[in-house]
């Protein structure tokens, strides 16, 4: 389940400059991940594990990656606690581990179907596996 909160309308000035190709590609995503209920926007690591902290396992929510080199991170509450998963953006597509699309909310539907047969598997998570 998602962990839900309005951000605030309106593209963040965080973000690099793009090409016209990619800045579409970015600019559609982030209005649809701005209208869905799970994109808290800038949010720091350390808030968003508080957040999940108190949340069932599964609960996730997507914010603003505080990497340089990332625009988004997907913050997931783990049978161990609180991860956060970067979310990179090159050529045009979303990539979380495998898998990939030109919209956020798409490629989460993607790894949310995907990990129900096909568990991911990240470092940061110790081993325990994203389903």
């Amino acid at each position: 389940s998602a962990l839900p909160s309005p951000v605030p309308p309106g593209l963040p000035d965080r973000f690099r400059m793009f090409r016209s190709c990619e800045w579409e590609v970015l600019e559609r995503s982030l209005n649809i991940l701005q209208a869905s209920d799970f994109y808290w926007g800038p949010l720091s690591v350390g808030e968003a594990h508080a957040k999940l902290q108190r949340e069932p396992v599964g609960t996730y929510l997507v914010r603003d990656s505080s990497q340089g080199n990332c625009l988004f991170s997907l913050s997931v509450r783990m049978p161990t606690g609180p991860v956060s998963l970067r979310i990179s953006f090159q050529e045009g597509y979303f990539r979380l581990k495998n898998w990939f699309s030109d919209c956020v909310v798409r490629l989460l539907e993607l790894v949310v179907a995907g990990t129900r047969n096909n568990p991911l598997h990240f470092d940061e998570m110790g081993g325990t596996p994203l389903v």
